[in-house]
């Protein structure tokens, strides 16, 4: 089958709702799609039933509403289209409007942060009549998933998309007055869109069912490095392995079936590292699609005889994995915000939008680090293949030119010019107005900001609603500003100097990589936020607060809830993987290493009974002894530090201790046995070496 005969043919797209739908029920559909409001029953039930037959003529016997909880995962819960039997004992399929439109999962065990007591069960799934239904095949069986929200029963989100789509309605809403402020009557809304470039890593299966560390917490906890690493470069870029190339060929056919617009793959910088990127989708959609994406690698992988790896730092020392969230905004009218246009030294518009990016960057800076943050990413942030923990700018010599025009009165200009390769046969290239930084945590790359900051393995919804809220708090603040001026141009050229003057300092166009960085950011005084534990905070600051109450994104409590969810997700993840290092430690690493001592000692004893120097076993005999101890000592006291940990009372608290006192005695425990790794013969060595993991795929 060819791409367009693949693409979407799981999906209940609008093209599949104007086939299947009367006029009148389509158009009222797309109306509520578009402006807001509430389908009439009798079209619920009409959507209702044309998606039912859909999806059974795809061979589903199930729905399920499918949503986004605060557990860094999606949920569902099949039902049957079966109805009861009449009185022949005969049964129906069935799929009512009211079902389609709410479910009522049980909500007791998903994390409210304190929102609602674990006594009380009752939670809402409301349809995201945006986001286009579709059906997944499973092994359990084809079924239809309606994309929804999860709220509690008293109303609060306790989901990540509920929030995503309040902020898609306040950026919307302040832009538009923006827009006006310009004489743009004609644009009804303003959409942000998202382009998530996902990187991840492939393992042979078999071996890694020998690591419980990769099972448990997807993540080496030991490992030596490998001979070989990523100093050649040859990875990057390189021929795709058959198998891989396999993977990547049916990963592409199931994302197509989802309508996931995959175009780009290729192999990342580190071994059995890649990449799959798609087109723009709106964001909702975007988060929704690759939520679904995750799920389909390790999908397709386990059909493959392997399994992708979505941690942020699966391999200690070689590249880690991001999750480029590229973001733009844009009217109903096909207008792209984020286009400077050739002349963008004349274009005001873009210039006071672009005051309003570095004003809302600069100034939350802190939950911008924040939306981006995971126990993960604290592994990846700041190391050679990721951007630091400061939150910074990239605008390229054209927008930083025209910066300090505005700011210092100048009149420069930077040109693109062309690229001439000296080739007679090649063709002169017109080069883009700046280069690429990909040092950058937020780096405009001519049309959108790409935030490279967000982490492999989480939910693109959190950046996204942050990103949102604060542009539409920055555009609230110019309109208040300007609108009403008597002379508009000189006031909005006024006030985008006064914010460009103001903000500047959150540009920054060098290496983000280096140390002096790190200093000139500090006397910048720009936020440097190492860990997730020093980020969550800033959730219940008074700004942030006040910020998202402004524009209902989200409540104080649902804030307050974040920040416990936030910091129990910490304790959890490093608690389990303190408990996992304490298992492989004692039971397999240590035995085999006292196995590995003893074989040592036995052949001392052998070679100086038959009178030959044995001097060369004694001191290997003596290193192994001396890393062995300095092993069990580490394992002992990780488990003293964990065993304080958990004997503290407020979440807060342990999640800070986990940080400061279980993480390093994890480092400390790690490092000898690392080192052992490099000595101890590999018969004896329990688990799967870095180099088996990484060039057996």
């Amino acid at each position: 089958m060819s791409i367009p005969e693949i693409f979407g043919s799981n999906v209940f797209s609008r093209a599949v709702m104007k086939e299947r739908l009367p006029k009148s029920i389509y158009k009222e559909v797309v109306s509520v799609m578009e402006n807001g409001g509430m389908l009439s029953s009798s079209a619920a039930d009409c959507v209702a039933d044309a998606m039912k037959c859909w999806a059974e003529e795809k061979g589903a016997t199930h729905y399920t509403h499918w949503f986004q909880p605060l557990t860094g995962s999606t949920a569902e819960k099949h039902d049957s289209f079966i109805t009861l039997p009449d009185a022949d004992g005969k049964t129906l399929t069935q799929l009512s409007g009211k079902k389609l439109i709410m479910g009522e999962p049980d909500a007791s065990s998903f994390p409210s942060g304190g929102l609602r007591a674990t006594s009380y069960a009752r939670g809402y799934t409301a349809w995201d009549i945006t986001s286009p239904a579709f059906v997944k095949e499973q092994s359990c069986g084809t079924v239809l998933c309606i994309p929804t929200v999860f709220v509690s029963y008293t109303g609060e989100a306790l989901d990540c998309k509920t929030p995503l789509l309040r902020s898609l309605e306040a950026v919307s809403a302040q832009g538009i007055r923006v827009l006006r402020l310009f004489g743009n009557t004609a644009a009804k809304r303003i959409t942000a869109s998202v382009g998530p470039e996902q990187e991840y890593f492939l393992v042979e299966r078999s071996l890694m069912e020998k690591r419980k560390d990769l099972i448990y917490t997807g993540r080496t906890l030991f490992g030596a490095p490998p001979p070989k690493g990523q100093e050649l470069d040859d990875h990057y870029f390189g021929k795709i392995r058959t198998r891989v190339g396999s993977f990547m060929k049916d990963l592409n056919i199931e994302l197509w079936k989802y309508g996931i617009t995959a175009t780009t793959q290729h192999n990342e910088v580190a071994p059995a590292q890649h990449e799959m990127a798609p087109i723009f989708s709106t964001a909702n959609i975007a988060v929704d699609q690759n939520n679904l994406a995750m799920e389909t690698m390790k999908r397709v992988a386990y059909k493959h005889g392997m399994s992708c790896l979505l941690h942020e730092k699966p391999y200690a020392g070689v590249n880690g994995s991001g999750k480029h969230n590229n973001w733009s905004l844009g009217t109903d009218l096909g207008e792209n915000l984020f286009d400077p246009g050739d002349k963008p030294e004349e274009n005001l518009q873009f210039q006071l939008i672009l005051a309003c990016v570095m004003k809302a960057i600069d100034k939350h800076a802190d939950l911008l680090r924040e939306s981006a943050s995971c126990v993960g990413n604290d592994q990846r942030l700041g190391a050679q293949e990721a951007p630091p923990a400061i939150i910074s700018i990239f605008m390229g010599d054209q927008l930083e030119a025209l910066i300090e025009n505005i700011v210092y009165d100048k009149d420069e200009t930077v040109q693109a010019g062309d690229l001439d390769i000296g080739v007679s046969t090649m063709p002169v290239l017109h080069k883009d107005a700046t280069d690429r930084n990909r040092t950058s945590p937020f780096a405009f790359t001519g049309n959108r900001f790409e935030f490279r900051m967000v982490g492999s393995s989480d939910n693109i919804a959190s950046p996204n609603t942050a990103l949102n809220t604060i542009m539409a708090e920055a555009f609230c603040d110019a309109a208040d500003e300007l609108e009403g001026a008597e002379d508009f141009e000189v006031a909005c050229k006024a006030y985008i100097k006064k914010l460009m003057k103001e903000h500047k300092r959150i540009v920054f166009n060098g290496d983000g990589y280096s140390k002096a960085w790190v200093a000139e950011a500090a006397r910048r005084g720009l936020p440097n936020i190492p860990c997730m534990v020093e980020a969550v905070p800033v959730l219940t600051h008074y700004d942030v607060v006040s910020m998202y109450e402004k524009f209902g994104v989200f409540t104080a409590a649902e804030l307050e809830s974040r920040k416990e969810i936030r910091y129990e997700n910490y304790a959890n993840r490093v608690s389990i993987e303190a408990k996992v290092m304490i298992h492989m430690a004692g039971k397999q690493y240590i035995p085999s290493i006292i196995s590995y001592a003893t074989s040592l000692a036995g052949a001392v004893s052998s070679v100086e009974a038959v009178g030959v120097d044995a001097s060369v076993q004694k001191d290997h005999l003596l290193k192994v002894t001396a890393l062995l101890k300095r092993a069990q000592t580490g394992l002992n006291a990780l488990k003293a530090a964990l065993s304080e940990v958990e004997a503290m009372g407020s979440v807060p608290e342990m999640a800070m201790a986990y940080r400061t006192t279980v993480v390093p005695a994890m480092a400390a425990l790690r490092a000898p046995i690392d080192e052992l790794e490099m000595i101890v013969d590999s018969d004896f060595w329990p688990v799967p070496s870095y180099g088996d993991l990484m060039y057996n795929v």
